[in-house]
């Protein structure tokens, strides 16, 4: 289903836009980077599984930067390849992966470092989420649904009552 929109394609209900690119992509990145800061920032405690968490944080952080943000890893030698490569994924498994990157350290260890650091990863997972969910349905439709009447139903039964006319001879 491909119909043009004011602001895009919209293609299997995902509408992409030049301006959510951006937004996920700058998201994703600022991100990445302030989670790679904090973790560092996060490092510095006495507890272990804060420690765990901020390292964590800081792979997190590395890994939402390498998928978003190629240019900024030159010193990878992969790291166009797995660009490319995420960039075929649909944004759900963006979304989940994204989520799951900024849970982890926030559930091994809640301080305010951890808590802005991997939000941020979460966030933009959030805003992944938003965009596989795609654009709510045209007005018409809306107000079909929300009055409770089911054009799909009628026009079915219609269709079943057309179908199943008795012939003209009855046999006995």
């Amino acid at each position: 289903m491909q119909s043009n929109t004011r602001d895009g394609q919209q293609k299997g209900g995902i509408v992409d836009t030049w301006w959510y690119k951006y937004l996920l992509s700058g998201v994703g990145t600022l991100g990445g980077l302030l989670a790679i800061l904090f973790g560092l920032v996060a490092c510095i405690t006495f507890t272990a599984m804060c420690l765990l968490a901020g390292v964590l944080q800081m792979v997190a952080g590395f890994v939402v930067v390498l998928l978003e943000a190629p240019c900024c890893c030159q010193f990878v030698e992969f790291a166009d390849k797995i660009s490319s490569f995420s960039d075929k994924r649909p944004p759900w498994q963006k979304a989940v992966l994204y989520c799951l990157l900024g849970l982890v350290p926030i559930a091994s260890c809640i301080e305010a470092w951890t808590i802005l650091g991997a939000g941020l990863v979460f966030i933009a997972g959030a805003l992944y989420g938003l965009k596989a969910i795609g654009k709510k349905g045209d007005r018409e439709s809306m107000m079909a649904v929300a009055s409770g009447a089911d054009l799909e139903m009628k026009v079915q039964l219609i269709d079943n009552e057309e179908k199943t006319e008795l012939p003209n001879s009855a046999v006995l």
